[in-house]
């Protein structure tokens, strides 16, 4: 187990480097020249300065180094936790997340609470149900769920919820009404997931001899399904959840767009229209390491969940 945990830990490491790298990469090769794009953001033309001013600017923000030299910096930086200084808003990067950071991890919480909650009640209903008409209608709302944009789903959830309706707010990030449509929208693609590999797990597992057994011996369709049929069907849910924490961040980013909340998310798309690397960077950072974390967590979790599965090697 000690083994296996160092290797997961080495390979959490091995991501987060590789995600670091290939997103200063991608930025580098972006069209366009960083300083000017960094100076019409702040309402200054590039074109209105004298060669050295634009020299001098360049070296204060290390633009004059190489490719590499820049990658070491701000790796070297970030090793050491200093994240930067952001290019176009001049403030340390810390200190943008300070004040993003909850927004998106109250609208990503909530989320993953409401899509677990809803995607496991519909396939286990789904499961349960013996009327034909109904369980065929319940079992292609998952299919409906994921194949629908997010951005339209957050359209006709204002539409519906907020013009029509009034109950929540349009836009905004104020309190938890503002919370709920954005966090349902983001919640509904995961949510079909885990109800369309629920159903299928189900299937599985009503053909196998302990729930036979079960049967055979004096329990319901209820009791079965509840203490013997659950458990293992649910298990590769768990192994989504942790899939899903990277779909949640990057959906994230739509969502805040959509809903005007200021998280995250929006401060990675504005970065990166303003190619603020390092304000990118961080945000790639983060991200990887929330996902890492959570699918080690995942990956200890299996064996107690099921005895089945060893990491340990066995000893001949």
């Amino acid at each position: 187990m000690k083994r296996y945990l160092i290797g997961r830990i080495g390979q959490a490491l091995l991501v987060l480097w590789g995600a670091y790298t290939v997103t200063y990469l991608i930025l580098y090769l972006l069209p366009g020249d960083t300083l000017s794009i960094m100076l019409s953001a702040s309402g200054m033309e590039a074109d209105g300065l004298s060669a050295e001013d634009l020299a001098k600017a360049r070296a204060y923000y290390g633009l004059d180094q190489g490719l590499w030299q820049q990658y070491a910096d701000l790796l070297w930086r970030a090793l050491h936790g200093d994240l930067g200084h952001s290019l176009s808003l001049n403030r340390p990067v810390t200190a943008l997340l300070a004040e993003r950071l909850p927004q998106t991890l109250a609208l990503a919480g909530l989320a993953i609470v409401l899509s677990l909650l809803g995607g496991i009640g519909l396939g286990y209903l789904t499961a349960y149900l013996q009327w034909r008409p109904l369980k065929t209608a319940l079992s292609r709302l998952p299919s409906l769920g994921f194949s629908v944009p997010v951005f339209w789903m957050g359209l006709l959830l204002i539409q519906v919820f907020a013009f029509g309706l009034g109950w929540f707010p349009a836009t905004g990030s104020n309190g938890f009404d503002s919370l709920v449509l954005p966090a349902v929208t983001l919640a509904i693609p995961s949510a079909a997931v885990y109800a369309q590999v629920l159903q299928r797990g189900f299937q599985g597992v009503w053909q196998e001899p302990y729930i036979v057994t079960a049967f055979a011996k004096g329990l319901s369709r209820a009791q079965v399904q509840a203490r013997h049929g659950l458990r293992n069907a649910a298990l590769p849910i768990l192994t989504l959840v942790g899939l899903q924490v990277g779909n949640t961040v990057s959906g994230a980013v739509l969502v805040e767009t959509i809903f005007s909340r200021n998280g995250v998310g929006r401060l990675a798309q504005e970065a990166v229209l303003r190619q603020d690397i390092p304000v990118v960077l961080a945000i790639v950072s983060v991200s990887a390491a929330a996902f890492v974390v959570i699918n080690l967590l995942v990956d200890l979790l299996y064996p107690y969940l099921d005895p089945r599965i060893s990491h340990c090697p066995k000893v001949s």
